[in-house]
């Protein structure tokens, strides 16, 4: 039995050691290999051997670490319920933190208050009240706050201790619970701490006011969090609810969910597609820019193929429906995104080692700060018990654990959206190092649509007999160049002939008998091969190679007969990405199976000026690695199917989709309009996500890094170092999204 692959919500994280202790829990279980846990969609995406173990067996490990896994319920076929599950757990726990915010807030606002104006002679003179009785007040005050909004701290916390571990709530919940064990000791019983009393060493306000700060922070955090998924969300959402159909000659309306294949679908203008298909009646231009990223509608007619969630525009379309449910492209995307999401990006592992270790340092920082301060810096128990509180409140591996994923989820949201999938975290942070894209040319550079731009004969034969000979032969091929020739024939009425002994040579080209006649139609190398003088076309292959056309050779009985030159047109904005690219300090390759001069001319156009040429298919992948060799951190950008070994190869693989057929499992990215310009745009979107996680890491590192000490030093207020603690999340986050506004 093969390993299973699932992507779970798990709930208790709040910081990069949550993060660790999960995927620690998890890989303890037998059986399970990989384990990716994301702190920014708080999900794990998990590989197990389902002959070894279950999920339930892995939740339980989980569990008993101190967090919940959620199993996944019955499989759902509706993409909009996909939608609510991925959106539900981040709303949920918003709204949970906001109501708990508020109340915190309430509750601490009068106990700021209060213990501000107690030092004042016009509150004494004002509220007839004892101290003894003030400090009762705000010990009931403060007790609210930390049995009601500010458990959660201690809860956690308290689960950590069983388990002999810690994260970030351990640090709040040992800050906070000091200080309010403190001030209820000198507070109920005051013969305990007699100085303390006297001097009103009292430090309520400094426990409520830190719980209120943090969760203000978390509050913030959670909903710029649910943020980072509206790019999955809306792709998600793009199914109608909907879908008008004709079953037994009757027109109903049905939940698209229901929508099965073969069923005949009716799509009025304005509205959206339910499903993909093939367009059986009607003509209708089409908006795809949710799916391809491109602003232009694109016009659909009877056997153009549509895709589930695009809009049509202006005219009545019929389609028979082919891709449902989970099988459609959006389908296919979110869940692209979705893993995209949930992996992890080489440049986290660096993080993951420092949050493994990074509470314990902290608490062992702040125990050594309280000793050194009391012992041997002669400072009196209360001050050294503040600095000792600060020390905990100010570290902060919240911001470490969002740093990377959050940037992650807005930049494979962000590409989504324009049109470029991205398989995962690795490939987009590769592709902003890359030095060197490699091109290939039929079909990704130019249109990949030849025709014959000219047929030139030899000797007794015209023409026609040469078109006719060549196109008896390449109607039994695929290849797009045999095609070309085919369709001229037909334009010109070229009449076909019979064919016996077909036979196809990869990478030259085809052999056949016409009419009793033994043909071979291909490259140089067929000629060589069957030993075929090309003295007399010396001079067009010339002329044709310099115009940019591809020679094909006919050769009957042993002679050439004739040449057919074969065109194929740049694509629009190919010269633009070449000079992007190179003004990026690129280096742009363009390679080939033609020869130098057709393939040089190709390039001339393009502005391209280095060319790998004359280069059989499984062969390309050999040039990459002699590129890699030298040094180059190589892109390949390639059709994703002919190309798969030299895309396989190259650091960073980029397949050129066409409509529908994406293939999006091959490439690490896949430009879903197979327009050139996709290309220049993977790589800023990976050079601005990059550069958003390398700040977020510099801001999440530097702040403790300045901030620890400080504390350390008695030199930071504990409600100082919780306000800032609540905002370093809050600001990694927000930088993360300002992504969303990168024109790519």
């Amino acid at each position: 039995m093969s390993d299973t692959t699932v992507t779970l919500s798990v709930e208790g994280m709040t910081c990069a050691s949550c993060v660790a202790r999960v995927e620690k829990s998890a890989k303890k279980v037998g059986g399970v290999g990989e384990v990716n846990v994301n702190l920014a969609t708080e999900k794990v995406t998990l590989t197990y051997d389902p002959a070894k173990t279950g999920l339930e067996a892995i939740a339980a490990a989980v569990r008993i670490a101190g967090y919940t896994l959620r199993l996944p319920a019955e499989p759902s076929e509706s993409t909009e319920s996909s939608a609510r599950e991925l959106e539900s757990p981040q709303e949920s726990a918003f709204r949970k933190l906001k109501s708990d915010f508020i109340l915190s807030a309430l509750l601490s606002a009068p106990v700021m208050a209060i213990s501000m104006a107690a030092m004042t002679d016009w509150f004494a003179r004002t509220f007839p009240l004892g101290m003894s009785d003030v400090n009762t007040l705000l010990f009931l005050l403060t007790t609210l706050v930390i049995a009601g909004p500010g458990r959660r701290f201690f809860t956690v916390a308290w689960t950590m201790a069983k388990h002999l571990t810690a994260d970030m709530n351990t640090l709040v919940a040992v800050g906070t619970g000091t200080a309010y064990l403190f001030s209820s000791i000198v507070t109920l019983f005051p013969r305990w701490l007699p100085e303390a009393h006297h001097a009103g060493h009292l430090y309520f306000d400094t426990a409520a006011t830190i719980v209120t700060l943090i969760l203000l922070g978390r509050m913030l955090e959670a909903r710029a969090r649910s943020r980072t998924t509206d790019a999955i969300r809306g792709l998600a959402m793009l199914r109608p609810a909907t879908a008008r159909v004709i079953r037994d000659g009757i027109e109903r309306d049905i939940p698209t969910s229901e929508v099965r294949h073969g069923d005949t679908v009716i799509v009025r203008p304005g509205e959206r597609l339910p499903a993909d298909g093939v367009v059986e009646r009607g003509s209708s231009p089409v908006d795809e820019s949710m799916i391809t990223g491109e602003s232009m509608p694109v016009d659909k007619a009877a056997g153009d193929k549509v895709t589930g969630g695009t809009v049509n525009l202006s005219g009545g379309l019929e389609f028979r429906a082919t891709a449902v449910g989970n099988e459609t492209v959006i389908a296919n995307i979110v869940r692209l995104v979705e893993e995209a999401q949930g992996s992890k990006a080489p440049i986290q592992a660096h993080v993951d080692r420092v949050a493994a270790v990074f509470v314990p340092v902290v608490m062992g920082v702040a125990a050594l700060t309280f000793l050194g301060w009391f012992t041997l810096g002669g400072l009196p128990f209360t001050p050294a018990m503040i600095n000792f509180i600060a020390v905990l409140i100010i570290a902060c591996p919240c911001a470490l654990g969002l740093a990377t994923p959050t940037a992650i989820m807005v930049g494979t949201g962000l590409g989504a959206t324009r049109g470029i999938l991205i398989k995962n975290a690795g490939s987009l942070e590769r592709a902003h190092s890359v030095t060197t894209v490699v091109f290939d040319k039929t079909g990704t550079l130019t249109t990949g649509r030849p025709s014959v731009a000219q047929v030139v004969a030899f000797g007794s034969h015209d023409e026609s007999s040469v078109l006719r000979y060549a196109a008896a032969v390449e109607s039994r091929s695929e290849h797009p160049l045999g095609r070309a020739i085919v369709d001229a024939a037909r334009l010109r009425n070229v009449g076909p002939s019979q064919v016996e002994s077909f036979g196809s040579m990869t990478g030259r080209g085809v052999t056949a008998v016409v009419a009793g006649d033994a043909v071979a139609v291909g490259n140089t190398g067929l000629m060589k091969q069957h030993a075929i003088g090309l003295e007399l076309s010396a001079g067009a292959v010339a002329r044709i190679s310099a115009e940019g056309e591809t020679p094909v050779y006919v050769a009957v009985n042993g002679s050439l007969a004739g040449v057919i030159a074969i065109g194929d047109s740049l694509k629009p904005g190919a010269t633009q990405v070449v000079a992007g690219l190179r003004a990026a300090g690129i280096a742009v390759v363009m390679i080939t199976g033609d020869n130098e001069a057709t393939a040089g001319a190709i390039a001339a156009q393009a502005g391209i000026d280095r060319v790998i040429a004359g280069v059989m298919p499984g062969d390309k992948a050999e040039r990459i690695r002699e590129l890699q060799a030298g040094g180059e951190i190589v892109a390949m950008v390639g059709d994703g199917v002919n190309d798969a070994p030299a895309l396989a190869r190259a650091d960073v693989s980029i397949a050129m989709g066409h409509g529908t057929d994406i293939a999006m499992q091959t490439a690490d990215i896949t430009i879903v309009s197979g327009e050139l310009g996709g290309v220049t745009a993977a790589i800023r979107l990976s050079k601005k996500t990059v550069a958003a996680i390398r700040q977020n890491l510099f801001w999440a590192f530097i702040y403790n890094i300045v901030g620890i000490p400080l504390a350390a030093f008695g030199l930071l207020n504990p409600l100082v170092a919780a306000a800032a603690m609540a905002l370093s999340s809050v600001s990694v986050v927000s930088n993360s999204l300002r992504l969303k506004k990168t024109a790519l």
